[in-house]
């Protein structure tokens, strides 16, 4: 069949068959989209479809790896189970890690506290009333050593969820892995490390852009030196969806960052295909299941060829994009939190069908506070169930070929580079940053998709629809009331014990380094074995880089 044959078939189904059926019984709405607001016809069928098979699909593990970097898939090896873990203290959070390797669990991510994200101390002034709310509190080596206490970084990965302060806490990571007899080529893991994201969206920023891409590109350098295994940026577009960007948004602003961090590394002088392997992405996966499947793959296809064509990388495994998948918080309930045990099943169904490395599953109580044991344990079970009793990782890219998953894929992939030429024409990420027209561009959207809601054009279900009065009986984690006394003694202890004036000879050189060109990442890790705290680090570099005030956009 032609397709001008197609086509003429396919008006007649429209004529006939479908108008038949809508005579009798109307659609549901009169226009039906997805969660980010784009269109979603009836049908699709191929001449949805652009260009030829092999250029645009091609074959798992083969360029443009829209099926997939790797031939076999999970057929080979299943994505790593990496549940996000931290509160309190670091004996509280150690514990809980323990737990879910027990359970399952195949690699370790660490969330922090507000007051280390931001870079001070747990007995710090800015940090009161804030302790171990939202993750672990880190202020110094010592307490890193009791958070990976008992467990062999060696045969573990750990992705660790940090900005502005992320050199600091990789050094402390390496110095304990260091103190267990590891030599830092042994490790492996991920530091986040994307502070282009926290001006576009999390606004956990510290210094300004310049000065902050520079200590990227020094860890970027450092890793692509002596830790082979170790990913030195995560390039996150999760807190951007979180934020209320679009699906479309999320795959062009994230990608965007990755090739602007690309560019910085080059003007380093490194070789593209040195660092390019050890990048790696981390995307929210949100309610729409085909939508959500169709950004991972275009995303692939995307960063295969612009690292190919655009950066001219040789390797291919600078062509892949490896990427952590988290299900959406944002799409979580407060009201029958139960409910979010479906959503977040699906949510993770679509990460696994769109070709995701490792995963991460939201716990249904996390809109009323941090998981309990419980509840994390049924998220994870969550990942299990999908891995050993559903069947889809039995072939490799079990979607793809789908009409209407290829038409939204191709659709995704025009509204990024629409996004690439806007940012281009306002001279690059950094300008967009400071004019405001990524901060614009999520505002607008989750604007757009809270009205919808409130207008119930769009059905939450227990929140806008099918809503009952009822009491939430969901058990909620209490951490220990003493952790906070306990974490500022060990601080205190840290101090008394160290040499100070081994620590202060340390800072000086860590500042006329932040003053000069040099990769500052020895110096950190000396201050670090130095038990340098967190704040007197991130101090050096307050002096040296200033503040960093967000500019007003009207």
């Amino acid at each position: 069949m032609t397709n001008e044959d197609l086509r003429q078939a396919g008006q007649r189904w429209e004529r006939s068959t479908r108008q038949d059926a809508l005579d009798r019984v109307p659609e549901r709405y009169e226009e039906f989209i997805t969660t980010s607001g784009e269109p979603v016809a009836p049908l699709y069928t191929p001449l949805d479809v652009d260009g030829d098979y092999v250029e645009r699909l091609g074959f798992p593990g083969e360029y443009p790896f829209t099926r997939g970097i790797h031939p076999t898939m999970y057929r080979g090896r299943l994505w790593t189970m990496r549940m996000f873990a931290g509160f309190g203290t670091a004996e509280e959070t150690n514990a809980r890690f323990k737990y879910l390797l027990e359970q399952g669990q195949t690699g370790l991510s660490v969330a922090f506290d507000l007051p280390t994200l931001m870079g001070y101390d747990t007995d710090a002034p800015e940090a009161e009333g804030e302790f171990g709310k939202c993750g672990v509190a880190v202020s110094s080596l010592r307490d890193v050593e009791v958070l990976f206490d008992g467990i062999p970084l060696d045969r573990v990965t750990t992705s660790m969820t940090i900005n502005a302060p992320a050199a600091i806490i990789w050094a402390m990571y390496i110095a304990a892995a260091e103190k267990q007899g590891l030599p830092m080529h042994r490790l492996g893991g991920t530091i986040q490390n994307d502070i282009l994201k926290e001006y576009i969206a999390q606004k956990e920023y510290v210094f300004p852009p310049k000065p902050s891409m520079r200590l990227v590109t020094d860890t970027i350098e450092f890793g692509s030196q002596h830790l082979p295994r170790w990913n030195t940026i995560s390039i996150s577009g999760y807190h951007i969806r979180e934020a209320g960007s679009t699906a479309a948004q999320e795959l062009a602003f994230t990608l965007a960052d990755g090739m602007e961090y690309v560019r910085w590394a080059l003007e380093r002088g490194l070789d593209v295909d040195d660092f390019a392997p050890r990048l790696s992405f981390f995307f929210n996966c949100h309610n729409d299941f085909l939508e959500e499947i169709a950004k991972f793959r275009a995303a692939r296809r995307i960063w295969a060829r612009e690292m190919r064509h655009t950066f001219g990388a040789k390797n291919p495994r600078s062509w892949w994009m490896r990427f952590h998948t988290q299900t959406a918080g944002c799409s979580l309930t407060a009201q029958q939190p139960e409910v979010n045990v479906v959503r977040v099943a699906i949510q993770a169904l679509a990460a696994v069908l769109g070709g995701t490395q490792s995963l991460h599953t939201n716990s249904l109580d996390e809109a009323l506070a941090l998981p309990g044991e419980r509840a994390v344990t049924v998220a994870l079970r969550t990942q299990q169930v999908i891995a050993h009793e559903s069947g889809v990782a039995n072939t490799v890219d079990p979607l793809g070929g789908s009409y209407a998953l290829e038409a939204l894929t191709d659709r995704l992939e025009r509204r990024a580079y629409d996004v690439f030429e806007e940012v281009e024409a306002l001279g690059g990420v950094l300008p967009a940053i400071e004019v405001g027209f990524f901060q614009q561009g999520i505002a607008d959207a989750a604007y757009r998709y809270q009205r919808e809601i409130d207008e119930r054009r769009r059905v939450i279900v227990g929140v806008n629809e099918f809503v009952v009065d009822e009491p939430v009986e969901v058990p909620l984690l209490r951490m220990d009331p003493h952790g906070y006394e306990r974490q500022c003694a060990r601080l205190a202890q840290v101090r008394e014990e160290r040499d100070d004036a081994a620590v202060g000879q340390a800072l000086d050189r860590l500042r006329i380094a932040a003053q000069g060109t040099e990769n500052t990442m020895p110096y950190i890790l000396d201050a670090v074995r130095r038990y340098a705290t967190l704040q007197e680090i991130m101090d050096v570099f307050r002096e040296v880089f200033g503040p960093y005030r967000e500019p007003v956009i009207v």
